[in-house]
């Protein structure tokens, strides 16, 4: 077991705006909206007055009767703030391995004045569109990644876990939840959980930033037999989501005979994945793994 500063540090870090002030500030340099060249762009859902986009990256040559996997990104930033554009290299990297790789936007507090549980629905709107849509776009509708770093990271494991949650209005005969799972510093506990020792239930306005119970937005939770096959990527001197917490969730995953990988990265502190941290050394690693990943399910070639 690596040190923590204080389990309650830890959790606050997790939990609170002030301890992701770091991963808001990294976020918040990219401009919003964002441009992304070289990437078509559709609107998946309108909500509270926006009109929620993705970012589309096709592969090379590609049509729709191609029929590619395809995987679908959200940012991090707390549920608070950051950009699409977070995962624009992941994307073309990706792209030019055959899938179709889109990355999405959603509500979040500081501009849209939403709850967790805003975040959760947008996440399971643009998974709903991109198989409604998977025939016009070229993607095969049982080929669908979702991924994400954090809090999005979060999100994309609320898709493939959390019940309910759906929009209002939405064909819910067209499921929502994705075929496979790449995270990176996920955030998926977000209520008590002894076998982690993890608890929140002391911390003051938990249950208000999420917008309901915490246990009904935390994927931990809620991790049963036939979960989508997973990577998790972590930094093991994670002070911000604690690695105990993805090795925990790793392990309930495979006690309920699900695949998770845990990739674990020694000294590696929260964000360590980004494109441009430091010389990219990570973001190379974890790229290639991710590749190697997708590569073994027959979504990249």
């Amino acid at each position: 077991m690596i040190p923590f500063p204080s389990r309650r540090a830890a959790l606050a870090g997790l939990l609170s705006l002030p301890a992701l002030a770091q991963e808001k500030k990294k976020n918040s340099a990219a401009p919003y909206p964002p441009q992304m060249d070289g990437a078509a762009t559709e609107v998946y859902k309108k909500a509270g007055g926006v009109e929620l986009k993705l970012w589309i990256f096709r592969p090379a040559g590609h049509t729709p009767s191609k029929q590619s996997a395809a995987i679908v990104f959200f940012f991090g930033g707390g549920w608070t703030s950051g950009t699409p554009k977070q995962f624009e290299q992941h994307c073309l990297h990706l792209a030019s391995k055959g899938m179709v790789a889109i990355t999405a936007d959603y509500r979040v507090a500081s501009r849209h004045k939403v709850k967790v549980v805003d975040c959760v629905r947008d996440a399971k709107s643009a998974i709903r569109y991109v198989r409604t849509n998977a025939k016009r776009l070229g993607i095969d509708a049982n080929r669908i990644a979702a991924g994400g770093g954090s809090a999005g990271g979060h999100l994309a494991a609320a898709t493939a876990l959390l019940p309910g949650y759906e929009e209002q209005g939405e064909n819910t005969g067209i499921s929502s939840r994705p075929n496979a799972l790449v995270l990176f510093n996920p955030a998926v506990i977000l209520a008590d959980a002894a076998e982690a020792d993890f608890k929140v239930s002391s911390l003051a306005g938990v249950t208000e930033r999420m917008g309901a119970a915490p246990e009904t937005v935390s994927p931990y939770h809620h991790v049963g037999k036939g979960a989508p096959a997973a990577i998790v990527f972590h930094g093991q001197a994670d002070t911000t989501v604690p690695y105990r917490t993805v090795e925990a969730f790793a392990r309930k995953m495979k006690q309920a005979g699900n695949r998770c990988e845990l990739a674990g990265y020694e000294g590696q502190a929260h964000g360590f994945f980004n494109y441009g941290r430091g010389n990219n050394e990570y973001f190379e690693k974890t790229r290639e793994r991710m590749t190697e990943f997708l590569k073994g399910l027959g979504y990249t070639s």
